[in-house]
């Protein structure tokens, strides 16, 4: 049985964009996907993101994709939302992915702007009706415009909102006044995807977070979200304050690297990176560690 969603928290509140394991070969390390899973749902996560940016997706086959939601599934589908990361920029081909994860049992769709081709407003419209038509899963957007190049505009969002399986934003957007606008016009159900403005986006509306630093810091992040909707802003601002070495420093690059590197320095399920990704050299994973400690993490 599916968690326990709300309309006003569909995914959960907490959320871990997870990041795939690979073997040492380079292989689909399935295994070590459910001990991770397993692992950031003991931590506080209530949902997690499979096949999203942070699962390397770019690089991974459908198939790979498949099995990858069906072992997440297997390993913790009853105590949390897992949401299937199913955007291209190839509608038929996400129309596609997002009919394999329905058949597999995912809870819920993540839908990435359409990349690189920069399609008008319009034209998100139609990709994302397209999405939300092709099952009967509940859909997340996900606006990125610094990937993707195209904004998802206020009005469009209010657009796509009136259609009943598009129910929530995961919001890279960086900008706290359009987000407050949209979430007061759109009503959709509002997740940080942005981890340095997950309580300055909880302070204007959001219901949660989809982050990557949670995989190395779910603890904390409960902890500030529930500060928050208990009313205690000062113990909210004091978490947001000790976590900002964290964010500071899981984003000095590429932030699946720097994730799949604190894992390792965990001895968690990781492995290596597929290219054009790389592992971080010597000095980038001292910093690393200088900037996890700094921020309470135990390594």
């Amino acid at each position: 049985m599916a968690p326990i969603s709300t309309p006003q928290t569909p995914f959960g509140r907490v959320l871990t964009a997870m990041i795939t394991p690979f073997t040492a070969d380079g292989a689909l390390d399935l295994d070590g996907a459910q001990q991770l899973a397993v692992h950031l749902v003991d931590a506080g996560n209530d949902g997690l993101i499979v096949n999203g940016t942070t699962g390397e997706s770019p690089t991974t086959t459908d198939a790979e994709k498949n099995d990858l939601v069906r072992a997440v599934l297997e390993a913790v589908g009853d105590r949390a939302h897992v949401v299937a990361g199913i955007g291209t920029n190839d509608t038929r081909h996400t129309l596609e992915l997002a009919r394999q994860a329905e058949r597999t049992g995912a809870h819920g769709l993540l839908a990435v702007t359409p990349y690189y081709s920069k399609p008008p407003q319009e034209g998100l419209y139609r990709h994302f009706t397209a999405i939300a038509d092709a099952t009967g899963l509940p859909v997340m957007l996900y606006d990125i415009p610094g990937r993707s190049g195209v904004p998802i505009e206020t009005e469009t969002l209010v657009r796509l909102a009136e259609h009943p399986r598009i129910v929530a934003n995961k919001d890279a957007k960086g900008d706290l006044g359009r987000a407050g606008w949209a979430i007061a016009r759109s009503g959709l159900a509002w997740y940080s995807g942005d981890d340095m403005l997950n309580l300055p986006l909880l302070s204007v509306g959001a219901v949660g977070f989809v982050s990557v630093v949670g995989h190395v810091v779910s603890p904390d992040l409960r902890a500030m979200l529930d500060a928050h909707l208990a009313g205690d802003v000062q113990k909210a601002a004091e978490i947001h304050q000790k976590l900002l070495p964290v964010y500071t420093g899981m984003f000095r690059t590429q932030g699946v690297m720097t994730t799949k590197a604190a894992l390792h320095l965990q001895g968690l399920p990781a492995g290596p990176l597929r290219l054009p990704l790389i592992e971080l050299t010597d000095e980038e994973t001292a910093q690393l560690k200088i900037d996890l400690a700094a921020g309470g993490v135990q390594l």
